[in-house]
């Protein structure tokens, strides 16, 4: 829903909140992630052979189900990334990288200095 306002969290990438104290933080998330998990707020995707689902994780939380341990069957995930918008906040503020880098289509300097290392050494045979 393009231009819908969200307030993204998420237990496996949200650590704190800027601005408040600790305690206000680990109380607001908690009251937070509680909510994402609440069943109206969910849905079950019922899958059918060449199915295929897209989430915008900025806006939504991926809970895999716990469920299915019981069932003779094989998962196969392939997950990729799509690149999208910087988000803006209400006051026109667009979202900044705290650490690390942006999210893009180019490798990230970490992979890129391990493969320029590794290009760089000699090949023994």
């Amino acid at each position: 829903m393009l231009g819908e306002r969200a307030l993204y969290v998420n237990p496996g990438f949200t650590s704190h909140i800027l601005e408040v104290s600790p305690q206000e933080s680990e109380l607001l998330l908690e009251l937070f992630f509680n909510q994402i998990t609440k069943p109206a707020y969910t849905t079950r995707f019922s899958w059918n052979k060449g199915d295929i689902a897209f989430w915008d994780n900025r806006a939504t939380a991926h809970l895999a189900p716990q469920d299915l341990d019981h069932l003779e069957v094989e998962r196969v995930l392939y997950r990729t990334t799509i690149t999208g918008d910087v988000p803006v906040g209400v006051d026109g503020f667009r979202s900044q990288v705290v650490e690390g880098e942006a999210f893009s289509s180019e490798l990230p300097t970490v992979l890129k200095n391990k493969a320029e290392k590794l290009e760089a050494q000699p090949v023994l045979s």
